[in-house]
């Protein structure tokens, strides 16, 4: 099969390569998938587990990417809840090869069936960007209708799914970014959007629930808007400065069944838009990898398209 992959850590996007790899098979609880479309995370090269396995030993060439949506092609041992030539969506493990394969081993609980009306392209965006706003907002944010929720870095990939999540539970929403994230955020469903280029921070306001993508000074300053029985909640490092009569959480996202179930239920209703922006091919990956490198795109995240619904394209693998 054709795989992207890698095979030295300090090369960054330069090291990955289009090459030919022998397909996996299914171990104890795995299906193996045929990924139609992936996705992946630029920052992905700089962790530990892309070059090594759950025992900390070196497991390159590493195929990299983490989201995936395709066809079940082979269940594992003891395999339940999915079957083959079913639609599956989710995320690859962390310390294994990824998605950004033809063919792809995946734990069986890590996936969940896509309706047939979901495009792959859509699905292959949803799983870290949706679960990481879906945990951080209601699983560590507790957040509830009624409240205010600070969301920084509204326009992005995950910050985009949580102003959407936000808005639906009924809380209000405080949106920062860029000056060029004004209008996307406030049209995904912000009350109110603050320009972090030209507005103070503090001029936010009190919130239930601050949840940060960005960190650094952003994520230090964000402590004091946390209201007395509040929560800092962050995916970039953890906090230095934590909230004075609140919590302050760092999590990573984790593989979720039934949230994806809950996401993808969302998007069908119309509830929910995954931000996708370009989709490429899988010889494109490396360059899609490199900020500022190859074409340029609309907003959103980059989808790689690797193979068809069709009869056709089926029968050719």
């Amino acid at each position: 099969m054709q795989a992207i992959t890698v095979h030295d850590p300090e090369a960054g996007a330069d090291g990955l390569a289009l090459t030919e790899l022998p397909r996996p098979h299914a171990a104890e609880n795995d299906v193996v998938v045929r990924v139609h479309a992936a996705g992946f995370t630029r920052g992905e090269l700089d962790w530990p587990a892309t070059w090594t396995d759950r025992a900390g030993r070196d497991r390159t060439p590493s195929v990299p990417g983490h989201e995936l949506s395709g066809v079940v092609e082979e269940l594992g041992y003891g395999t339940t809840g999915l079957t083959v030539g079913q639609r599956v969506f989710g995320m690859a493990d962390w310390t294994r090869d990824g998605s950004l394969a033809e063919y792809t081993a995946v734990e069986a609980r890590n996936l969940a069936p896509l309706p047939a009306d979901v495009d792959h392209t859509v699905a292959a965006a949803l799983p870290i960007s949706g679960l990481t706003a879906w945990q951080g907002l209601f699983d560590h944010g507790r957040l509830t209708a009624g409240q205010t929720v600070v969301i920084h870095g509204a326009a992005g990939s995950v910050g985009s799914v949580a102003v959407q999540l936000a808005r639906e539970a009924g809380a209000r929403v405080v949106a920062t970014g860029r000056s060029t994230d004004r209008d996307t955020s406030c049209a995904l469903g912000a009350d109110v959007f603050l320009d972090l280029e030209s507005e103070r921070l503090e001029d936010a306001g009190e919130a239930d629930v601050v949840f940060d993508v960005i960190g650094g000074d952003i994520l230090r300053r964000s402590a004091a808007l946390v209201r007395p029985g509040g929560t800092l909640v962050t995916i970039a490092a953890p906090p230095e400065v934590r909230p004075e009569n609140g919590r302050a959480v760092f999590f990573v996202v984790e593989p979720d069944r039934a949230g994806l179930i809950e996401l993808v239920r969302r998007v069908r209703d119309g509830r929910l838009r995954p931000a996708v922006g370009e989709v490429r091919p899988l010889a494109e990956a490396p360059a899609a990898f490199a900020p500022g490198r190859g074409r340029h795109g609309r907003h959103g995240r980059t989808i790689i398209r690797i193979a068809s619904d069709t009869p056709e394209a089926a029968g050719s693998r």
